[in-house]
């Protein structure tokens, strides 16, 4: 499989582009690491008031139990101060759900502030080398040997801007009919060069 393209030129803008491409994933996914961390924040008043109602709950639990020592209407005083205790618990419990919510908010907009930028270029990136390795392995199953010349040397007369071809010869199209090699050679050359590959040297 050729992952990279056989001319310096168009080999260097593909390792450009990869190191773009990884230096963009990485600024992407600290942006969202931080969008996390800042939002994961809002979880903070959340502990607070879980702490405050577990703490409310021991010291009204722990104040029932002392009452409820005391002769004849021990049991009687002791359960405003269990219901208060009930009450303190659902503080508490209400805290951990503020605590929850804020650290699903916090992943979910810390995985949509990655990963949406991520996948749109490495997308682009993957059609683009995709469509590259595709082309450049079909050329090199066809180009075994400079024999083999001739189909890119017809596909540049097609595909190939005209000043392209004019550089090559004053009439491109009549030396390749009369199979004449270094036109023939040319013109595929730029075919090959235009799909990142070298033409093979000559036999």
């Amino acid at each position: 499989m050729t992952l990279y393209a056989q001319t310096p030129w168009r080999r260097a803008r593909q390792l450009v582009a990869d190191v773009l491409v990884i230096g963009w994933v990485v600024l992407w996914v600290r942006a969202g690491l931080w969008v996390h961390e800042v939002v994961g924040r809002l979880a903070a008043p959340g502990r607070t008031l879980e702490d405050a109602g577990s703490s409310l709950s021991e010291s009204l639990t722990s104040a029932g139990d002392t009452v409820a020592r005391v002769p004849l209407v021990g049991d009687d005083v002791r359960a405003p101060f269990t219901a208060a205790g009930g009450a303190a618990d659902s503080i508490a419990q209400a805290g951990v759900e503020v605590q929850q919510g804020a650290h699903q908010l916090a992943l979910l907009l810390g995985l949509t502030i990655a990963a949406v930028p991520i996948l749109l270029v490495v997308a682009v990136w993957l059609f683009s080398r995709g469509r590259f390795v595709s082309r450049a392995r079909a050329a090199t199953r066809i180009l075994d040997s400079a024999a083999d010349l001739d189909l890119f040397a017809l596909r540049a007369l097609a595909t190939q801007p005209v000043r392209a071809l004019a550089g090559v010869s004053d009439d491109p199209a009549n030396a390749w009919r009369r199979r004449d090699p270094e036109v023939v050679r040319a013109l595929a050359s730029l075919e090959l060069r235009s799909l990142g590959l070298r033409a093979p040297a000559p036999s």
